[in-house]
């Protein structure tokens, strides 16, 4: 069950009074849910900084402000994110965590350890970070927070309680604005004709090419970071097995890239069947001007062709089909 981040707080607040804090919670949810700043309410809460403040003068509660998460770091609470060019979490971080969690903090204080962006944890440091959570500390507080919790080792996510919450703007996040605002300009200039299709799928080829060299070029600086930590200490086989392994993971990444774009298109596809009936429900409101009179140019047949070509297009992208020749196909049939 997902929640809103207010209910959330709610029922983890309820715990805490209860004497039944978990000392671990996966927080996940799309961009804009709220997970950083319930994560910094998580953090007052435990080290009594969002207690009730009472009433002022005229009766009415002192609300006390939550601040940016990263502002809350301190000695005893600790703010971990992928900071490495490969935008990985690396082992070395993971244990500096757990050196932290293990020490005495004065007056009983919580010591508390976020792991932002946590399905960004290499091999190594999940390992590590799994033996923390295996035998945690007294008096600790895990969060990790994720858009992506497929991504995290099954026995992360068995040690810890999930929080799946609501809300955020996940086809608008991690490149699909950018792709709406293309899709939205490319159709402008003309709707259902090869041209048009070819225009929408240059557009759309275009963002993949940059997901693809982003994803490549972060693999490369993961396996050059570890090639430099452990040329020294370890054989070439060894080597050679981590360099296979982050190209599977920078081709996994591109893949899962290139899905989350497809849940774009189809959206996009589908507000202009729901303009067509003027059923409401659009995924993307603001692009309502700019479909509405494709909308009214189709057919309610035609739009559903077009949308079960999109649909045919991603199953045989599935396949090992020719990755540029199935998009260029299947856009003339979508949009054509």
């Amino acid at each position: 069950m997902a929640y809103m981040a207010d209910k959330a707080f709610e029922l983890i607040s309820s715990a805490h009074q209860r004497g039944r804090l978990a000392h671990a919670f996966l927080i996940s949810g799309a961009h804009g849910s709220g997970k950083e700043n319930l994560a910094a309410r998580l953090i007052q809460l435990v080290n009594g900084g969002a207690q009730a403040g009472g009433f002022d003068l005229f009766g009415e509660p002192i609300v006390i402000d939550t601040p940016p998460l990263d502002d809350l770091e301190s000695g005893w609470v600790r703010i971990i994110r992928p900071r490495m060019k490969s935008r990985r979490i690396g082992v070395d971080e993971i244990r500096d965590l757990e050196h932290t969690l293990h020490l005495a903090a004065p007056g009983g204080a919580c010591k508390v350890g976020v792991i932002t962006e946590a399905d960004r944890m290499n091999d190594q440091s999940a390992n590590a970070f799994l033996k923390t959570l295996e035998e945690p500390p007294q008096n600790t507080l895990l969060l990790l927070l994720t858009a992506n919790p497929q991504r995290l080792l099954p026995t992360i996510l068995s040690r810890c309680v999930r929080l799946p919450l609501l809300g955020g703007q996940a086809l608008l996040a991690d490149g699909g604005a950018e792709l709406v605002a293309a899709l939205n300009g490319a159709a402008s200039r003309g709707f259902g004709t090869p041209i048009a299709a070819l225009h929408l799928k240059a557009a759309f080829a275009g963002f993949l090419s940059e997901i693809r060299g982003d994803a490549e070029a972060a693999a490369k600086a993961a396996e050059k970071e570890e090639t430099a930590a452990y040329r020294d200490t370890t054989d070439g086989k060894w080597l050679k097995e981590r360099e296979d392994f982050h190209k599977a993971s920078a081709e996994a990444e591109y893949l899962d890239a290139r899905n989350r774009l497809f849940d774009v298109l189809m959206a996009w596809m589908a507000d202009l069947l729901r303009l067509k009936v003027k059923s409401g429900g659009l995924d993307f409101p603001e692009s309502a001007p700019a479909l509405i009179k494709i909308a009214e140019g189709e057919s309610e047949t035609k739009l559903l062709k077009r949308m079960e070509a999109l649909d045919s297009l991603r199953r045989t992208l599935e396949t090992n089909a020719f990755e540029p020749l199935a998009i260029e196909v299947g856009f003339l049939k979508a949009f054509g």
